[in-house]
């Protein structure tokens, strides 16, 4: 590996894309420290305090870099594109517009990109808007602006601070995309990849800060970094899990040459839906506390609350990670059925969206023993339903793995299930990127075969 990676570095044309991937991560470093205009800086503190108690902002916050709780311009990140993307795949089977730019090869794959960008643009104004006005509710104490946030009776500086917000979304959108073109990885994943790496020595050091010296936590810290080793081992057999299906290719005769008659294979990936899935389950699921706990800013009813409060605080205990660690499990397995429903959900949609059969059969490409059309759909459905069920299960235990590690082990780490699904994932496919260039100059690539 290390042998692979001097060569990488020395070639010239590889080494420059990935130096310009640092420049570009470096850039929305910068800009991820740039705070929105009209920012009160004393309100800062408060607002740190109320993202350590709302669990979906710090999803948020993770997705940034950390950029929310300094009420940056890239304080979104690339979430709202991110929203778009699965919008568009999500309505591709069901408005046949889109469904006909998808067949048009590359073009149409050029014009579904260009809808997804402009979709993020109102996108980004909804989320800005939503969440500045969340975190100012949230920041009792003091004004997070000099002037009110209000777009009626205060329309300019508020538009402003929206319009900064959605211009630096923009902004690491568009790096995202010079990335793609000329650097190496998936550009928007690097950019999330290169936030959630950079919010590590925090968390460890809060990690480590916040542990008692003694045998039993040495005890604790050696059993959590040894499941995390498990764990990333696990992602990386899932990530590179598939089912190989052979598929036979008819001989046709053109003039004096014979053409097909290879045999080859379909890879059915068993984690088809990525980290999809989790974004899915922990959004909606961290929804109702987030909103319970404006009602419940205490957390525990007091004695002879109302009704309302009442129902507000058993609303965010039932719904908050915090007070399920060591209590009820309620919260665990909701998040675990709902990431294995969307794992199945998402995993169908991006397979009809593929349209294997059709491809097949209009190659000459036939599955041995399996008539082609309807029953090669029918069959290669069946395989992935239940491929699939390996890897829902699977997001769904990575899902709950934090809240079992901190009961097991007693260390608490803000590294989410999340987060370290998207490190390894980007690293894996960027190694991959890496590897097939350095295979097209005849160099032997960082995976073993």
């Amino acid at each position: 590996m290390l042998q692979s990676l001097r060569r990488a570095i020395v070639l010239p044309d590889l080494r420059q894309r990935i130096l310009f991937t640092l420049a570009m991560l470096l850039i929305f470093r910068f800009i991820a420290h740039i705070p929105v205009p009209n920012i009160n800086p004393g309100a800062l503190g408060a607002l740190r305090d109320a993202l350590a108690g709302n669990q979906l902002a710090q999803l948020l916050n993770l997705f940034a870099g950390g950029a929310l709780q300094q009420l940056s311009v890239a304080s979104m990140g690339v979430y709202p594109y991110i929203t778009a993307q699965i919008i568009i795949q999500l309505l591709t089977p069901l408005v046949p517009a889109l469904e006909q730019m998808q067949k048009e090869g590359e073009q149409g794959r050029q014009r579904i990109n260009r809808i997804m960008f402009w979709l993020a643009v109102p996108l980004a104004y909804l989320q800005a808007f939503g969440q500045t006005r969340t975190l100012e509710i949230a920041t009792t104490t003091t004004s997070l602006f000099r002037s009110p946030f209000d777009l009626v009776n205060n329309f300019l500086p508020t538009f402003t601070v929206l319009t900064c917000m959605v211009a630096g979304t923009m902004l690491l959108i568009w790096l995202g995309e010079q990335i793609q073109e000329r650097g190496i990885g998936n550009g928007i994943s690097m950019i999330i990849f290169a936030g959630i790496v950079s919010g590590l020595p925090g968390v460890i050091y809060q990690a480590i800060s916040t542990a008692q010296v003694g045998a039993e936590q040495v005890i604790g810290i050696i059993v959590f970094v040894l499941i995390a080793l498990l764990t990333i081992v696990g992602i990386v057999l899932v990530n590179e899990g598939q089912r190989r299906v052979q598929v036979q290719y008819a001989k046709r005769v053109r003039g004096n040459r014979v053409y097909g008659g290879q045999a080859s294979h379909i890879p059915l990936k068993v984690n088809m839906a990525g980290m999809i899935p989790l974004i899915f389950a922990q959004s909606i699921i961290i929804f109702p506390g987030t909103l319970a706990s404006y009602a419940c800013p205490e957390q525990v009813a007091a004695p002879g609350s109302g009704l309302l409060k009442q129902a507000a605080c058993g609303t965010y205990q039932l719904f908050s990670p915090q007070s399920n660690t060591g209590g009820s499990p309620i919260y665990s397995i909701l998040l675990f059925l709902l990431v294995v429903g969307f794992s199945y959900f998402y995993t169908m949609v991006i397979f009809q969206q593929q349209n294997i059969p059709d491809s097949l059969q209009k190659n000459g490409g036939f599955i041995p023993g399996i008539r082609p059309g309807k029953k090669t759909e029918e069959y290669l459905s069946k395989v992935v339903y239940r491929i699939t069920l390996v890897g829902a299960l699977f997001l769904g235990l990575i899902a709950v793995l934090p809240f079992i590690t901190q009961a097991v082990t007693g260390v608490q780490i803000g590294l989410g299930a999340t987060s370290l699904l998207i490190v390894v994932g980007v690293a894996i496919d960027t190694m991959r990127q890496i590897e097939a260039q350095l295979v097209m100059r005849n160099y032997e690539g960082f995976i073993t075969k």
